[in-house]
């Protein structure tokens, strides 16, 4: 039986809406995803001893194609890693095995962005400094990397980022669009992706977009904050308990309902400061403002 490799590759921004659509895309019936839906292969991600309980990669070979070896008969077999879009030679290595691979990349304000992946990993019990602290700590940090240092700056520094895959695969193959635009009109958005992977758009009426994926919410106290970071429930967590029970029970139990809590400003000067020239180099890139770039500048 032929190897099954995917020909739809979710890159990222990581917090930018790929796990929502994940869910989303998942219900389509031309469409496959694994259960994993990070596996990092093309990253090869090698992580440090403490980040093991927090990341799930997949560097072996065989191992991933395993995961598509239920693929036969779909349109669309995908892969949505975010690490895909941060590392500089992952579109190298799309194309030496996919040459004719669709890209999707999700891009977000990357103010919020940083610090959506900051309340992330504050609920997680990865992070205990305030946000100004955490970002100042993280950018110093000399050893970076998916799986080792946060990235919260990094991570949003998109325009080297899209210009990597504009100038390894034909543009046709790439389609860039907003979580905002999906924030606006869902169904408007997921029709331009199904239009973009040459899908039926009547899908559409199967798919439950009612949920958002992966939104904030908070710790429902310290206890619990600390137990979710802790090593041996993270262990028992991705040995025993299977993984959707996990996330139920993480969701349920682990968190609450709450306001986002407002960015510190800070950080939003310093990151305004430091992502303007990179907008503006995308937009001259793209040929068009990034309005959607920029919703959290103007609160300032």
């Amino acid at each position: 039986m032929p190897e099954i490799w995917p020909n739809f590759f979710l890159v990222g921004a990581a917090k930018a809406g790929t796990t929502s659509l994940y869910a989303y895309l998942s219900q389509h019936p031309q469409v496959f995803f694994p259960h994993i839906k990070e596996p990092h292969f093309f990253t090869q991600v090698r992580i440090t001893r403490a980040q093991r309980r927090f990341v799930e990669v997949i560097t072996d070979r065989a191992e991933y194609l395993q995961l598509f070896t239920s693929a036969h008969g779909f349109s669309i077999v995908g892969d949505a890693s975010p690490s895909y879009l941060w590392h500089p030679e992952v579109p190298e290595r799309i194309r030496a095995r996919v040459p004719h691979a669709k890209i999707a990349i999700i891009l977000r304000d990357p103010v919020e962005r940083a610090h959506s992946h900051y309340l992330m990993d504050y609920r997680e019990g990865v992070q205990d400094l305030n946000f100004y602290e955490a970002l100042v700590r993280d950018m110093d940090r000399r050893e970076k990397g998916w799986g080792i240092s946060s990235l919260y700056y990094e991570l949003g520094q998109y325009a080297q980022q899209v210009k990597r895959y504009l100038a390894t695969f034909h543009r046709s193959q790439i389609g860039i669009f907003f979580l905002e635009d999906f924030r606006r009109d869902v169904t408007g958005g997921l029709r331009k992706l199904l239009q973009f992977l040459e899908l039926d758009v009547a899908a559409l009426d199967r798919i439950d977009t009612s949920t958002m994926h992966n939104s904030f919410a908070a710790p429902r106290n310290e206890l619990m904050r600390y137990l979710a970071g802790a090593k041996i429930p993270r262990i028992l967590g991705q040995t025993i308990i299977p993984r959707k029970a996990g996330v139920f029970i993480f969701e349920k139990f682990f968190l609450r309902r709450a306001f986002k809590p407002p960015i510190d400003p800070r950080a939003r000067k310093l990151l305004r400061e430091l992502y303007e020239p990179d907008v503006a180099d995308l937009e001259k890139t793209l040929g068009y403002s990034l309005p959607q770039l920029r919703c959290s500048w103007l609160d300032a």
